[in-house]
């Protein structure tokens, strides 16, 4: 029998797979197949967005290796991007580009922890994120959200959990699974706990494109003195952009921190995509307003989603927010697995079960309703409330 790293081994397999294949053993009797499952835009890139990408490919700039940092173009631009939505001054030093989010996380979480060493999550987790940690031989330990609180982090329970030694609490807001938006002032008192604690907070803020357009800033963690030496911001390209086969991301850090996570890069892959890169820093600027649309557009989608789970009976819309809603499902007594598999291959609603996002979330599924237009959406209330478990 070969021998293998206990760490992975022991790792469940990836679970998008798992769900996409209940969604192609729907037979289609009810309609087309509605998939809510993995967080992919539900409309395409930009064209100009095609066009950039097109032409740096094309380009011999790009062939050779880059700045293991990221491309200079691209570090000021999102830079400044971020300056500007914060209010803060964040130089292309603070930045480190990265292939996708999850990369982001990983270097984040080698630079700053060890095998043995402890890091805080909320449950539920993203899953990803959860298992990279494993990998690692980093310690797990779990800050419970109230759903009956909105899934909000409890700030009693984080002070509780930041003993000596917690090497970082780690945070997605807006939320994956749940879609919960964490308050500003919520954020802010979380990160003076772990200040005083000598703790690092990330944060994963993917889906923050995605706010109602009217939204302030999603904190002000930025405007405080030495934030460089106690946060890390994580963010994704891919959904903002509808890139995601392009695996771009970006973590925001201080100088000293950003040293480090060069040195994690410099293994994992050296250096980002390159043509992406450049085609990504004519777009932060050009394509401003067009993201400000898709904005309005996810709203509407929420919108409709609010509606459909108003008029249902036995299903509770538990959160909702910029991309992700978590929804209690009407089966108290069976675990979310098997009511996903059978939404999916009887009813053609393809979604996440909650099971995958931690312990005690057995009750809940992850509806990623940005994937699907408002007429779609709308789709789910006859295939929702005429939903009857095979059996039961």
């Amino acid at each position: 029998m070969p021998h293998f790293n206990p760490l992975i081994a022991r790792l469940s397999p990836p679970p998008v797979p798992m769900v996409l294949a209940w969604g192609k053993a729907y037979d289609g009797a009810r309609g087309p197949l509605i998939d809510l499952s993995q967080a992919v835009p539900g409309y395409p890139p930009h064209p100009d967005m095609l066009k950039w990408l097109a032409e740096s490919a094309a380009s011999l700039d790009y062939s050779s290796y880059g700045a293991i940092e990221g491309e200079p173009v691209l570090r000021s631009a999102y830079a400044a991007h971020v300056s500007a939505l914060y209010g803060a001054p964040v130089l292309a030093e603070n930045i480190q580009v990265t292939s996708g989010c999850n990369q982001a996380f990983i270097c984040a979480a080698m630079a700053i922890a060890g095998s043995g060493d402890t890091i805080l999550m909320t449950n539920p987790f993203y899953f990803n994120q959860e298992t990279t940690l494993a990998m690692l031989g980093i310690d797990i330990e779990l800050v419970p959200c109230d759903p009956y609180d909105g899934f909000l982090p409890d700030i009693e329970a984080i002070a509780a959990a930041l003993k000596p030694g917690i090497r970082a609490l780690a945070l997605v807001s807006p939320n994956n699974p749940t879609g919960a938006v964490y308050p500003p002032d919520l954020l802010s008192r979380i990160h003076d706990l772990c200040r005083a604690n000598g703790t690092w907070l990330i944060l994963d803020e993917t889906y923050r494109d995605f706010l109602p357009l009217d939204s302030a800033a999603p904190h002000s963690l930025f405007s405080v003195d030495g934030w460089q030496d106690s946060f890390i911001g994580l963010y994704s390209f891919s959904k903002s952009y509808c890139i995601p086969g392009h695996r771009l991301g970006a973590i925001t850090a201080g100088p000293a921190l950003i040293e480090q996570i060069a040195k994690v890069m410099d293994n994992l892959q050296i250096c980002a995509p390159r043509s992406a890169q450049a085609a990504l820093a004519k777009a932060i600027p050009a394509l401003e307003g067009w993201r400000a649309d898709n904005r309005i557009e996810i709203s509407k989608r929420s919108d409709a989603l609010k509606q459909v789970m108003s008029r249902l009976s036995g299903w509770r819309l538990q959160a909702i927010g910029a991309y992700f809603a978590y929804v209690r499902h009407p089966y108290p007594d069976i675990r979310s697995e098997f009511v996903a598999e059978k939404l999916a291959k009887v009813a053609g609603v393809v979604c996440l079960p909650g099971d995958f996002f931690g312990e005690g979330q057995e009750s809940y599924l992850r509806f990623a309703f940005a994937n699907a237009d408002v007429d779609t959406l709308f789709l789910l209330e006859e295939r929702l409330s005429s939903f009857e478990l095979p059996g039961i």
